[in-house]
C-alpha cells in the first residue's frame, strides 16, 4: 500500500502522523510530500522513506497513492496560507486514493460535524484508521 502524507507550513501534522505510523508499522513505506522544504524536512526527520517538495510531487504522487493523509486544506485551493494551489487541490481531490483528512478549523473554513479536539487526538484517530486498513 502506498501511503502518502502531504503537509505544508512547518510540517507539524505530517511529522506527527509519520512518527506514529512508523512506530506501529515500521516496515510500511511512507512518502512525505511537503508544499515547502521545511515541511518535507520535518516529515523526513520523522521517518518517512521518501520525500519531495512542491506542486509537481503532489500531483504525481496523488496519481498512484492508495492512501493520502493530510490536513483538510490539501483539498481546498489556496489554503494553508496559499501553499495549496488549485492544481494540488484538484489532483488530490480527484485521486483514487482513500483520503484521511485532519479537520483544522482555520484559514477561512469550518468543518461542520467535527468536534474540537487536540492535534494529538486527531493524529490518534488517523492512525487507528490506517491500522484498520492495513
Amino acid at each position: 500500500m502506498k501511503i502518502t502524507v502531504i503537509d505544508g507550513q512547518g510540517g507539524k501534522m505530517g511529522r506527527a502522523v509519520i512518527e506514529q505510523l512508523k512506530k506501529a508499522h515500521p516496515q510500511q513505506e511512507i512518502y512525505a510530500i511537503g508544499t515547502n522544504s521545511i515541511a518535507t524536512t520535518a516529515m523526513l526527520k520523522a521517518g518517512a522513506d521518501y520525500g519531495a517538495t512542491g506542486e509537481n510531487p503532489c500531483v504525481v504522487n496523488a496519481r498512484d497513492s492508495d492512501l493520502i493523509i493530510g490536513p483538510i486544506g490539501i483539498v481546498l485551493a489556496n489554503s494553508l496560507l496559499g501553499e495549496i494551489t488549485p492544481t494540488i487541490a484538484a489532483a488530490i481531490g480527484s485521486s483514487r486514493a482513500f483520503k484521511i483528512l485532519i479537520p483544522v478549523n482555520r484559514c477561512n473554513h469550518y468543518i461542520a460535524g467535527s468536534r474540537e479536539a487536540s492535534l494529538s487526538e486527531y493524529i490518534r484517530q488517523v492512525c487507528e484508521k490506517v491500522d484498520s486498513m492495513l
